[in-house]
């Protein structure tokens, strides 16, 4: 799927929807930072796209970037509520709480 996906890419075909589809498939494959880097390029082409906001976050969280992570989700969030999307915001919420508890536990 990811190369299919790069392929596109590298053809110019260059959108949102391909980022997300290529960070998901990143992130399948345990290439988080590949990941981080094509949904961090996502939610900047399409700022509302909650489910790359989401997805971004999590991939933070599991690279262990829980400051990073915090400030993605915490965004997200505002823009999931804006939109009305439940799931993700419900979803940003227990990875938000995961990157809180790490940054508190860090503190101690």
């Amino acid at each position: 799927m990811r190369e299919g996906l790069e392929k596109l890419l590298a053809a110019g075909k260059d959108n949102a929807l391909l980022r997300f589809g290529l960070g998901n498939a990143c992130m399948g494959e345990g290439d988080l930072e590949a990941a981080r880097e094509h949904l961090s390029k996502a939610v900047e082409m399409n700022p509302r796209y909650t489910a790359a906001w989401k997805l971004l976050g999590r991939v933070l969280v599991n690279l262990q970037q829980f400051k990073q992570a915090r400030e993605i989700l915490e965004q997200g969030l505002v823009i999931a509520q804006e939109q009305g999307d439940k799931q993700a915001e419900k979803e940003m919420q227990v990875f938000l709480k995961r990157a809180v508890k790490a940054l508190e536990q860090a503190a101690e």
